[in-house]
């Protein structure tokens, strides 16, 4: 990117910031989530960073928030209310660090201590104590003037309406008469709960609550406060916590003094694992420099203090731009459009590439290369394109068009009435050939470790094998030929063969890879006929019978059986295996209990997850309903847990799951 292309870039990311902004702040409107929101404000910030010439006055880089709305009066601030800049890793906290430190002699750089606080999803308020008494209670706004919602902030019980004198006698005389308290207002989870069809998340709800007209719709909501600041001579930020819980206000007990930056990470990473046991949200820590006076003397950046940096844990969705669109075909056929972004941190995962599922999904989308998208990741599922930002577009974006020939053998591409799906006409198509043998040697069906995609390409190229039948057929030296390939690596290549010559029926059926048959329903089949052989026989209705399997899945099985080369594949298959009828280890522990997962677990995968509640007799699925026994829910959990809450679902930890066996 050049410096006209930066400028414009910067230019465009101004202008639809400043319009969502209005929307949230002012309107209490949102279009695009939060963290998609943080995400563009972290492109503009870097970009001004590298080009700071065209960082203007009006950036909304420069400004706190928007303006007060007019059904309330203004209040001036005696201190500007300031926010934060952000950072999303270890890599935006050593810059955010180096920064600070160049501005400071070396003797006050190298003794940095901090003090770290939870960043609780609510709304920034001030309160000015005149006497000890409450006299005035007010919104951010623009950081300048907020609105005076006073008598609405004195229906929430954790606010003092009064200071005792005698514990504001260590502040010198002259504050003693007037005292600034600042703080977060905000939802415990619990009660957001009976509102979640109103608002899109706490901080709205928050918001809506203090700028009620009505003090009893206010006092309705339950809401609570954690002061975090206090104007006056202190020595260090930690000290300022300290006095605020004498004078009697309500101090986060998560808050932490960390010495250095590693002590910062530990408490990052703490945090974020506790981050759903606590009983509101929170979207980060924020990291202050503890010395009140380095802290002074480091002095602000446009609308942020340089001593102090919001940490925010990784957003479920991001902004990235589409760099291409790449069509991928399918094990069965089905061609894929795939989005090739530009790397962007996702839910704690550099995500390179996006979903796109078929061309009716871009036409919804009103998708083209070269946009600027919202990219949304939850828990182990892949990332999808959940919107376009047009208004960023430069004129220079391509359509994209689904190619008529098979990009893979130039085969026809056909497009069956009904289907969104398009397909290669050419069933010996060599890439759907590979991408059924990555299938037959996943995890999921045989699970040949060791055994993987480059392996698999090298094994076809040398034509040394037709079909995944004819990998029991190898031997030790097939595969000494092979690059890379030496006496220890060909005889564990050999083993891992031998050890899946034992297979469970649910996996074989998986591992044959029937269209629209998943994991899922491959067991659903196994433990309903008991048998290949039975399965093989059966007819449509007998398919229909069995619950969760519909008609098209049914006509899959159906015709999968019946077509002669997928018979003749499976008597070769045959021949080699030896196929366990028992679909659990016959514990009946999770008898009738049915799970959802979301999210990443730490001790386990999810396929191990899964095999442990087969194995003691329950089931699983994809999908969140009031049939659910219960959510197992890992780190960065997606829509599901919020489906689950909806719908009362009990909602387990990775811990309390292992607790069952």
């Amino acid at each position: 990117m050049d410096k006209q292309e930066a400028k414009k870039r910067i230019e465009k990311l101004k202008d639809e910031i400043n319009r969502h902004r209005y929307l949230y702040h002012v309107l209490d409107r949102q279009e695009i989530s939060d963290s998609a929101l943080d995400s563009l404000k972290k492109a503009l910030f870097d970009l001004e960073q590298k080009y700071p010439e065209f960082v203007a006055e009006d950036s909304p880089t420069q400004r706190v928030a928007g303006e007060p709305l007019k059904k309330f009066q203004k209040t001036t601030h005696p201190f500007p209310m300031l926010s934060f800049n952000d950072a999303f890793s270890e890599e935006d906290m050593q810059d955010w660090l180096k920064r600070a430190k160049n501005l400071l002699p070396e003797k006050e750089s190298e003794n940095l201590d901090f003090y770290a606080e939870l960043k609780i999803d609510g709304l920034a308020v001030e309160l000015i104590y005149e006497k000890g008494i409450l006299k005035t209670g007010s919104t951010r706004g623009n950081g300048l003037t907020g609105e005076n919602v006073t008598q609405n902030l004195k229906t929430i019980e954790s606010i003092p309406l009064s200071i005792p004198q005698a514990r504001l006698e260590v502040f010198q005389p002259q504050a003693r008469l007037e005292v600034v308290v600042r703080g977060e207002v905000f939802i415990p989870k619990k009660e957001f709960a009976r509102f979640k069809q109103e608002y899109a998340n706490p901080r709205n709800l928050a918001a809506g609550s203090v700028r009620q007209l009505d003090p009893s719709v206010t006092a309705s909501r339950k809401l609570d406060f954690f002061a975090y600041d206090i104007f006056g001579d202190f020595e260090t930020h930690e000290k300022k916590h300290l006095f605020l819980k004498k004078l009697g206000f309500k101090v986060n007990p998560y808050n932490r003094y960390c010495r250095n930056l590693p002590e910062i990470l530990k408490y990052y990473e703490e945090t974020k694992k506790i981050r759903e046991k606590i009983p509101y949200e929170i979207d980060g820590i924020v990291v202050i420099i503890n010395n009140e006076k380095i802290f002074k003397k480091l002095g602000v950046a446009g609308k942020a203090p340089r001593g102090a940096v919001a940490f925010k844990f990784p957003g479920l969705e991001a902004v990235t731009v589409v760099e291409n669109i790449k069509v991928q075909v399918g094990r069965t056929g089905v061609l894929t459009p795939v989005a090739i972004l530009k790397p962007v941190n996702v839910g704690g995962a550099t995500i390179s590439r996006a979903t796109l599922h078929n061309e009716d999904e871009i036409k919804r989308l009103g998708l083209k290369i070269k946009d600027t998208v919202v990219v949304s990741r939850a828990g182990d599922v892949i990332p999808d394109i959940v919107k376009v930002l047009k208004n960023l577009r430069t004129g220079k974006e391509i359509d994209f068009k689904m190619p008529l020939i098979c990009p893979a053998c130039g085969s026809k591409v056909v497009r069956l009435e009904g289907e969104a799906a398009s397909r290669c006409s050419n069933p010996d198509c060599y890439s759907v050939k590979r991408k059924f043998f990555y299938h037959f040697i996943s995890r999921q069906a045989f699970n040949m470790e060791g055994l993987g995609p480059k392996i698999t390409d090298q094994l076809l190229d040398n034509g040394l094998v037709a079909d995944p039948a004819d990998l029991f057929k190898l031997k030790k030296g097939d595969f000494l030929g092979l690059e890379r390939f030496g006496e220890k690596s060909a005889s564990n290549a050999e083993r891992a063969i031998e050890q899946r010559r034992e297979i469970e029926l649910p996996r074989l059926i998986y591992a044959l890879g029937i269209r629209n048959i998943g994991e899922e329903t491959a067991y659903d089949l196994a433990e309903s006929f008991g048998s290949l052989d039975r399965l093989e026989q059966a007819g449509i209705e007998d398919l229909q019978k069995i619950k969760d399997i519909g008609p098209v899945a049914a006509e899959s099985v159906y015709k999968w059986f019946r077509n002669k080369k997928n018979l003749e594949f499976l008597n070769k298959l045959k021949k080699s295996l030896v196929i366990k009828r028992q679909v659990g280890g016959g514990k009946e522990a999770l008898k009738g209990k049915t799970f959802v997962l979301t999210g990443s677990l730490k001790n386990m995968s999810r396929q191990e997850a899964k095999a442990k509640i087969r194995e003691s007799g329950g089931k699983t699925s994809e999908s969140v309903s009031r049939e659910t026994s219960f959510l197992l829910a890992g780190e960065n959990p997606g829509s599901k847990y919020q489906k689950a809450r909806e719908l009362g679902v009990k909602i387990i930890s990775e811990k309390e799951f292992l607790e069952l066996f």
